[in-house]
């Protein structure tokens, strides 16, 4: 194992076998030690990052009846919604008017609405707004595909062309079919999520990639998920980063319970020794509150996320964790680093020294 450790701190690839072995049997002490190694040569300056945006959902309304969601409504449902595009613009300069530099809107497959509804919507906010809109997860794209009639890469061609900037990596949960077959029969297949990343490579999109673990999937499916992620940003070079989230068990028709803070820590950890080509890892501090995701920083996240000043699907499963930028500022500092606010493609756009906070 020491060995192993070593290996993975100096930059090794590791195969499946050895992601395993290091998820089942590493001190979770000396996987963060040599997480944050990895992440640090990745890093060499002493910061650490954070976006302003807000998460928009423009609709609960869906047709996929993931087990795991406790937010979406089955259409006809009282509680059911779609967002005027004057709700959504309302939002869009909240968001703004709090310095938010990106717009993170994602909702459920709603069985009605066709190309031309998210085309508008997304020409109305660049219209009005300087925002990196990124949003619109593969699952959507997918489903907006087939609502029109189109193939994918003309779905997401015509997205771009009214606005979108760039995808979120939702949808992903595990790229395991038998996995996905189980918690979200209805949504998009691995194929099909890996069909979106390969459009948008080719149109010169970014995209992250998520995980959302501790349901129903095995250790091995966790393995195979991050290879399946490593082969792609391989042959495609799309994802900008990788966020590792626990399942949260409130409100849904799964239950179970959720990873702890001990899973957590690991699962991220491993993420950042086997994603070696991936630049960026973020901790979530939705799931898992402000004192894991500060400890996150030294177990290979390199960043904290979004101040997120809009978070509806986590919170529909009881969790509401809420942090000010002034908040994830500190705690960034509280980690032993700078704290620099990023656009969406990691670009700073200004720095709040550690030296400066103490004085």
């Amino acid at each position: 194992m020491d060995n192993l450790l070593e290996y993975a701190a100096s930059g090794g690839r590791l195969t499946a076998g050895e992601i395993l072995e290091l998820l089942t049997g590493a001190d979770l002490t000396e996987l963060g030690i040599a997480a944050g190694l990895v992440c640090d040569r990745l890093h060499p300056e002493p910061v650490r990052t954070y976006v302003i945006d807000r998460n928009i959902n423009y609709t609960n309304i869906c047709t996929s009846g993931c087990s795991f969601c406790a937010f979406y409504r089955p259409p006809g449902h009282p509680e059911g919604y779609v967002l005027t595009t004057d709700e959504v613009l309302a939002k869009v300069q909240e968001a703004v008017d709090l310095g938010a530099t990106q717009i993170l809107m994602q909702g459920g497959l709603h069985p009605e609405l066709k190309i031309e509804w998210y085309e508008s919507l997304l020409s109305a906010i660049k219209s009005s707004f300087d925002v990196q809109i990124h949003s619109l997860s593969a699952p959507e794209i997918v489903h907006i595909a087939d609502m029109s009639g189109l193939d994918i890469e003309t779905t997401l061609a015509r997205l771009q062309r009214a606005g979108l900037d760039s995808l979120p990596g939702g949808g992903a949960e595990i790229l395991v079919d038998s996995v996905r077959v189980r918690v979200s029969p209805g949504k998009a297949s691995t194929s099909e999520w890996t069909e979106v990343m390969e459009c948008a490579a080719r149109l010169g999109m970014k995209a992250t990639a998520t995980m959302l673990f501790g349901h129903v999937e095995s250790l091995k499916d966790r393995v195979e998920h991050l290879i399946r992620i490593r082969d792609m940003q391989d042959r495609l070079n799309v994802f900008t980063a990788f966020i590792p989230w626990t399942y949260q068990p409130g409100n849904t028709a799964l239950g179970g319970t959720t990873p702890g803070g001990h899973d957590y820590l690991k699962m991220l950890a491993v993420s950042r020794l086997a994603l070696d080509n991936i630049p960026n890892i973020q901790a979530s501090w939705v799931t898992q509150g402000d004192a894991i995701a500060q400890v996150a920083l030294r177990f290979g996240a390199n960043d904290i996320g979004s101040t997120m000043i809009e978070e509806n699907v986590v919170a529909a499963a009881g969790v509401k964790f809420r942090l000010s930028e002034k908040r994830i500022i500190e705690l960034i500092h509280g980690a032993g680093y700078d704290a620099a606010q990023r656009d969406t493609l990691y670009k700073t756009l200004r720095v709040h020294s550690r030296m400066e906070s103490v004085k």
